[in-house]
């Protein structure tokens, strides 16, 4: 199993290598001047090329990178001139709230797609299957900013059951109920659509593993439905949903972005959408050089379970 760890965290080099020329690319060929946007009013032509020699934007694209990945390898992803701190700083300090917010819908997307999908294939045909069939495509239809709003209407506007935005109280609370009051809305919001996801492919590996001989074999044993279902036919089942798990993961991190602008949580979300408007070039490559690596991370680890619940992967 380290052998195997090992192996793909060495392919996994060069997969945020090539993240980081993509990247910067992307940055680059943003239109517009940066200077420009940070000064303003005060963008005079010589204020304009003295802040481009001081950001290093003066010097071609190949120097810059270069420059930004030397001190990259150092730990060191620049310093953000909005902010006037070091951006790994802001970057992290941002980013556990992002975790907090897409580890919360990943627990959810998780626990409820895989019972929906497990019932549903279990009852198949049945009315059971068919309403978790129905919610499941209304879910993954619905755009998850559209759903935010709309939850925000009913529960935090006219029920007043939840707070409208926020990762804490503004006067008082800072305490962990108050967090999950606020972490409520906008968790089951980014959750949705990966819910579905989960649950129709984990009915699709229900039915097919429920039609083994072994199963059968099972049943004629005398075993009790539930240790068939649960103990045997999930755990094969399971082999083939945690990829899945593990792609959801990635792109739950990815939603959080605009989840976070709706629900105004202070996460790597949100930042990026403020870094991007004031064309804070260094935040912008490492927020989005830390969610790119965490969603190889996800995909990582989701192998490696798979291969220790399955050992023929190996």
């Amino acid at each position: 199993m380290g052998a195997y760890i090992a192996k793909r965290l060495l392919a996994a080099i060069p997969v945020l290598f090539g993240l980081t020329i993509i990247v910067f690319l992307i940055m680059a060929m943003i239109p517009g001047d940066p200077a420009t946007a940070i000064l303003g009013s005060y963008a005079t032509p010589e204020n304009v090329a003295k802040l481009n020699k001081d950001l290093g934007l003066d010097k071609t694209l190949l120097e810059q990178y270069v420059i930004w990945i030397g001190n990259l390898f150092q730990g060191d992803l620049g310093r953000s001139y909005t902010l006037n701190r070091p951006v790994l700083d802001e970057v992290l300090e941002r980013f556990s709230a992002t975790l907090i917010l897409a580890g919360t819908a990943l627990v959810l997307c998780s626990v409820l797609g895989l019972l929906a999908g497990i019932i549903s294939a279990v009852r198949q045909f049945g009315w059971t299957d068919k309403i978790i069939t129905l919610l499941v495509l209304i879910g993954i239809s619905t755009p998850s900013f559209w759903l935010g709003l709309l939850l925000i209407l009913i529960f935090a506007v006219n029920l007043k059951l939840f707070p409208v935005s926020g990762m804490y109280a503004i006067y008082g609370g800072g305490d962990f109920p108050d967090l999950l009051h606020h972490l409520a809305l906008p968790a089951l919001t980014l959750s949705v659509v990966a819910t579905g996801v989960i649950a129709r492919l984990t009915r699709t590996a229900m039915l097919e593993v429920l039609r083994q001989d072994y199963i059968r074999t099972a049943r004629a044993k005398g075993l009790t439905e539930n240790k068939v279902i649960y103990k045997h036919a999930f755990k094969a089942a399971l082999v083939s949903v945690i990829p899945v798990i593990g792609i959801q993961a990635g792109f739950v991190i990815g939603g959080a972005v605009y989840i976070e602008t709706v629900f105004q949580w202070p996460g790597i979300g949100s930042m990026l959408v403020k870094a991007i408007s004031t064309r804070d070039l260094l935040l912008v490559q490492g927020g989005v050089l830390v969610v790119a690596a965490a969603y190889v991370f996800f995909n990582l680890l989701a192998d490696v379970i798979q291969t220790i619940i399955d050992p023929r992967l190996r």
